[in-house]
């Protein structure tokens, strides 16, 4: 778990690129993607042996996934999706493969100049949020 260590924490989301078209790639309804596209969740990182949490904490709704690495689990998105979800590190990236009803989608979260860049990509429409730790 030594490569996760500096994704632990609070991170603020400070800039979001092509997050509605994303939404819209997922299928997500126009409510919860004007919802989503205004939202500046909270996303918090812990380790505790060999599980990692990920929660997504906002005004809107909090969600909170909690696995193992290579170990699919049955995850609910925050837009309501029931999806079959692997989480591996690859080259320092930590990748999040959702399937759901014959689709997927990834999302590679990684750190560059002390921010965590989360690249979402389905199909062909690719999102890109970054993160700013809080202190």
């Amino acid at each position: 778990m030594d490569a996760l260590q500096g994704f632990v924490g609070t991170w603020r989301l400070v800039e979001s690129d092509k997050f509605d078209e994303y939404m819209k790639a997922l299928d997500v309804g126009f409510a919860t993607r004007k919802i989503g596209n205004v939202t500046k969740p909270d996303l918090v990182v812990c380790v505790d042996g060999d599980y990692i949490t990920l929660q997504s904490l906002s005004a809107f709704k909090n969600t909170s996934i909690k696995f193992k690495l290579g170990e699919e689990f049955e995850e609910t998105t925050v837009d309501g999706r029931n999806s079959k979800t692997t989480m591996t590190v690859n080259n320092g990236k930590l990748v999040q493969v959702q399937r759901w009803n014959g689709k997927e989608t990834t999302v590679e979260r990684e750190l560059k100049d002390g921010k965590l860049i989360a690249t979402c990509t389905m199909g062909d429409v690719v999102c890109k949020r970054t993160y700013e730790k809080k202190e």
